[in-house]
């Protein structure tokens, strides 16, 4: 929709003969962000969408797409995960480097997504921002408990992000009935266990998905043998960690530390 908008606003331009740096004069934008909104790079923005159905006489046909527009609170690449993460009965999550999503404080958020390269603009920073914060319900949620299963390598905790708000963050969120956290020491990591995130859910529907994220591309597959591979790697990890009572003391030991 954003990229079809972009493109329309392109072609009443074009036939109304009104030039890019018109159209960014009017609207108060500069020409390379209009641009960036013709090629579908940003979302259109109402203003901009207003100005230019007046100059170019569209009669009302290029502010219609008003209505249909609506910024993505989350990655294209992450989309269709949020969308099975709100389906989930049960979740495994194991992260290698970062806290996840679900048992991140705000600012430790805030910290990863002000830091993307290249930068985002502070409006999307801020809806990131409170997007994930908003996802965390999931946690909490009483129709139906989902069963969480959390295993964070020990390289998580001792990142510099990670400050003693978020360790008690972690303390707090372990501390509920449907939430497993455990922690994977540097002296019980394996080969799998250093090959970066890996997460396994299942739906209300039963039907299993394995989620891989990286940094440039992420896979939602309900492949069977995929999922069943993760599901192996999940199982050993989870397996070689502390348990749940083991890793809330190895939590509040760190947060003791001066």
């Amino acid at each position: 929709m954003w990229r079809y908008s972009g493109n329309q606003m392109k072609r009443w331009r074009t036939k109304a003969n009104v030039s890019r740096e018109q159209l960014a004069a009017a609207s108060n934008y500069s020409p390379d962000t209009i641009k960036s909104m013709e090629q579908g790079v940003r979302m259109p923005t109402p203003r901009a969408l207003d100005v230019a159905d007046e100059l170019c006489r569209a009669e009302g046909l290029l502010s219609a797409a008003k209505e249909y527009l609506q910024r993505e609170k989350f990655p294209v690449r992450a989309q269709d995960f949020m969308a099975r993460e709100r389906e989930a009965i049960s979740l495994w999550w194991y992260e290698a480097s970062l806290i996840p999503g679900l048992l991140q404080t705000e600012s430790y958020a805030r910290a990863l997504i002000e830091n993307r390269i290249p930068a985002l603009d502070q409006e999307t920073v801020e809806e990131r921002i409170a997007a994930r914060m908003e996802r965390q319900a999931l946690l909490v949620q009483q129709k139906p408990t989902v069963a969480f299963s959390f295993v964070l390598y020990e390289a998580v905790l001792r990142s510099p992000q990670t400050d003693v708000k978020q360790l008690h963050r972690l303390l707090e969120a372990s501390r509920l009935r449907n939430v497993a956290l455990q922690v994977l020491p540097f002296e019980r990591a394996f080969s799998d266990a250093l090959m970066g995130p890996m997460v396994l859910l299942e739906t209300r529907d039963h039907e299993r998905f394995a989620f891989n994220e990286g940094p440039f591309a992420s896979e939602l597959s309900a492949d069977p043998e995929v999922v069943s591979r993760v599901t192996d790697r999940l199982s050993m990890i989870r397996a070689q960690a502390l348990s749940p009572a083991e890793s809330a003391r190895f939590v509040e030991r760190m947060v003791d530390q001066p």
